[in-house]
């Protein structure tokens, strides 16, 4: 169960703390569980954990591609390994790696990619994400989550443990705004209805939770009432609960940090061509490479802002 708090505020702990707290406790409860980090432990929260559980904690260095061959292998001997680098390692460097020693062999291995989309900020177009959602995605029976906030990254994290086949996370640094209460709970593959509504329905994941809320406040505003669902599984896609509220709203707005080519848009677009004609309006990254700067600037310059959803809203309403 969930409980949604949001108020426009930022939580009080950056992610990556959370994340290291997190990855601690597994750890100490799970003498199998193993993590891999690839030079990034002083980045992501979980610096000493080399030192504390020298038999699980792995500092894999610059070498994304071996350690995700090394992770694949953890798992094959019954361990059950995390491994984390920035997404944009995780995605294009070592995707073959991914691909079969990971996914084609059926191991099981949980890739969290960490400063995903304009959240990389000022490390730049290098290590700026969009088309990491789009990769994963591409990869049979993975499964793709995005983190909404650190309350679900501290409750779904351990859940995945013994959770089965690849599975790769997307997990901002840095603090998020405020979706969940601390004591929600959450099921892979099973999307989180919000906000109901009537007339557009906003699915949205990430940080573009936060701005599909506030969007959702300001058409409230206008007469325009419009449901937001956390499609925080981005892969399985939750099905049933794009087809429902297709039927019950009859227009649809996406909206990711990420490409939109092949991200949870194309993936909802794509469902309901095949299912139920509904108009779907698509706010992401349009076929873009990542710049400098700070996430806000990057997020205007992108057009990943609920002034931008509220746009995608009524054209998608004009479009029924």
């Amino acid at each position: 169960m969930f409980r949604c708090i949001y108020n426009g505020e930022k939580e009080a702990k950056a992610g990556k703390s959370v994340f290291g707290a997190t990855i601690r406790e597994i750890l100490e409860t799970d003498p199998q569980a193993v993590y891999l980090d690839a030079d990034l432990m002083n980045s992501i929260g979980t610096a000493g954990l080399e030192n504390a559980f020298p038999d699980q904690a792995i500092q894999a260095g610059i070498q994304e591609a071996n350690m995700m061959g090394v992770a694949g292998g953890l798992s094959a001997v019954g361990k059950k390994p995390f491994a984390h680098t920035f997404a944009a390692f995780a995605a294009r460097r070592c995707y073959d790696q991914v691909f079969i020693p990971i996914a084609y062999a059926k191991n099981n291995v949980r890739i969290i990619g960490s400063d995903p989309g304009v959240t990389s900020a000022y490390n730049g177009g290098t290590h700026m994400p969009f088309e990491d959602i789009c990769l994963y995605r591409a990869i049979p029976h993975a499964t793709v989550i995005e983190f909404t906030d650190s309350a679900m990254t501290a409750s779904l994290l351990p859940a995945l443990k013994d959770r089965p086949g690849l599975t790769y996370c997307r997990l901002s640094r840095k603090n998020c705004v405020a979706i969940y209460s601390e004591d929600s709970t959450f099921t892979p593959g099973v999307a989180n209805v919000l906000r109901d509504g009537a007339d557009v329905t906003i699915i949205a994941c990430g940080m573009m939770v936060a701005e599909a809320l506030q969007a959702a406040i300001a058409l409230e505003k206008e007469g325009i009432s419009a449901a937001v669902i956390d499609m925080f599984t981005i892969k399985p896609l939750d099905e049933a609960k794009v087809l429902e509220y297709a039927k019950k709203t009859g227009a649809i707005v996406t909206a990711e940090n990420g490409n939109i080519v092949g991200g949870l848009g194309a993936a909802v677009a794509a469902y309901l061509s095949e299912t139920h004609l509904t108009p779907v309006v698509r706010v992401g990254v349009k076929d873009e490479f990542g710049q400098v700067g700070t996430p806000e600037y990057l997020a205007e310059v992108y057009g990943l802002t609920a002034a931008e959803i509220i746009s995608a809203a009524k054209k998608s309403i004009g479009l029924k």
